[in-house]
């Protein structure tokens, strides 16, 4: 199973599409996890025209986002359980330590993240830890990125994908 990680999308003001990289990276997944920061419904409308989608809200999206999608998630996919936070709540000073809190005492072979737009994949215990980073707003970061999940028989691969243009 392939599916498309992306989280802080931030899709409002200027951007009202989205990168044209990130849409042909995503063509062919069999779903797309947002780990939260939509901010507007059109970023939904817009993954959902290439994969269907699931997800959390994150601190800057609205009442209705959290009412659609929650705050957090535990998924059985592919024989693997994947935990989605934002990555904003939790105990910790940094955002990865927030993410892992959330699932503490719960087995999720991996916990797909946000909040910073920072690319982070590491192993931690028995969890990998993966933030896509964002594909709109990258702040510090040199490029834009988004992942990539590939789930074959309860293995999971989970890599970044960037790109320098978000047109």
């Amino acid at each position: 199973m392939r599916i498309g990680l992306v989280s802080d999308t931030h899709l409002n003001g200027s951007a009202v599409k989205l990168p044209d990289e990130l849409v042909r990276g995503l063509q062919g997944v069999e779903l797309i996890l947002h780990a939260g920061d939509w901010t507007q419904p059109r970023a939904v409308e817009l993954l959902e025209a290439i994969a269907p989608i699931d997800g959390v809200a994150g601190n800057n999206d609205g009442a209705d986002m959290v009412r659609r999608f929650g705050r957090r998630k535990l998924l059985e996919l592919g024989g693997c359980r994947i935990g989605i936070v934002h990555g904003d709540i939790g105990w910790g000073r940094w955002t990865e330590q927030k993410a892992l809190s959330s699932f503490e005492g719960e087995k999720a072979d991996l916990i797909l993240f946000g909040h910073s737009h920072t690319p982070y994949r590491k192993q931690h215990g028995t969890s990998l830890l993966f933030n896509p980073g964002s594909p709109l707003q990258k702040r510090r970061q040199p490029r834009y990125s988004y992942g990539i999940l590939e789930l074959t028989g309860g293995k999971l691969l989970a890599e970044h994908f960037y790109y320098d243009d978000r047109g």
